[in-house]
């Protein structure tokens, strides 16, 4: 079974609509803090490259475009790519964007300085997970900095539903819950970060009561 199958065609569904897409057309206030202390900090580079992984309708590479960074942003969705495009175009911003999947990403080695993941590699199983990282810390650069957010075992969908692999849930009753889920404690987080440096974890709640997140800003070996 291919534990990604399904999600990007959940999301496709979803951003076909005005109100499917309502809740993911703002940057979140933690994205724009860290990207604009991270801009700062690679001053000296001619060229600051990042990548939106997941990038959905494109509220974060269109933010990071009018930051100053050079963007690109890979999407599953091919409804919510045609949406990025085009409010990048309306925005007056460059971005790369292409349609691909989170597990073998379509760029060379060490590309990036700052790879940028908000709700998305927890699509799937540990096994796709660690894929996805693995991926990321190839893409990175030497130093470069990836930030995104992985499901705790503290969220109050953990556990429901049917478990398809380990830690792993899909749950027909439950909205967007109808793909695999993957969710994790510190210890098991920590060891699929294990080539990264961690230099933030932070659990919180997202809008939803019991909705627990990690937080997370790794810098790459």
């Amino acid at each position: 079974m291919d534990n990604t199958a399904t999600a990007h065609l959940a999301w496709d569904s979803r951003w076909q609509t005005d109100s499917g897409r309502e809740d993911w057309l703002q940057a979140e206030p933690d994205v724009v803090e860290f990207s604009s202390h991270l801009l700062t900090q690679l001053s000296q580079l001619s060229t600051k490259r990042a990548l939106d992984l997941g990038c959905g309708v494109g509220r974060h590479a269109i933010q990071l475009a009018q930051l100053g960074f050079e963007v690109s942003g890979l999407d599953g969705s091919s409804a919510g790519l045609e949406f990025a495009t085009k409010t990048a175009e309306e925005q007056g911003v460059a971005i790369d964007f292409i349609q691909g999947s989170m597990e073998s990403l379509p760029y060379p080695d060490m590309t990036f300085d700052y790879v940028l993941a908000f709700n998305v590699i927890y699509h799937g199983d540990r096994p796709v997970v660690s894929r996805c990282i693995s991926e990321i810390h190839r893409i990175l650069k030497p130093g470069g900095f990836f930030q995104g957010t992985m499901l705790s075992k503290r969220n109050g969908n953990y556990g429901k539903g049917t478990e398809i692999s380990a830690n792993t849930f899909v749950d027909l009753n439950n909205g967007d819950k109808d793909h695999p889920h993957f969710y994790c404690n510190a210890e098991e987080l920590c060891e699929l970060l294990h080539n990264f440096e961690l230099l933030s974890l932070i659990d919180r709640v997202h809008k939803k009561p019991n909705s627990w997140h990690w937080h997370l800003i790794a810098e790459r070996f």
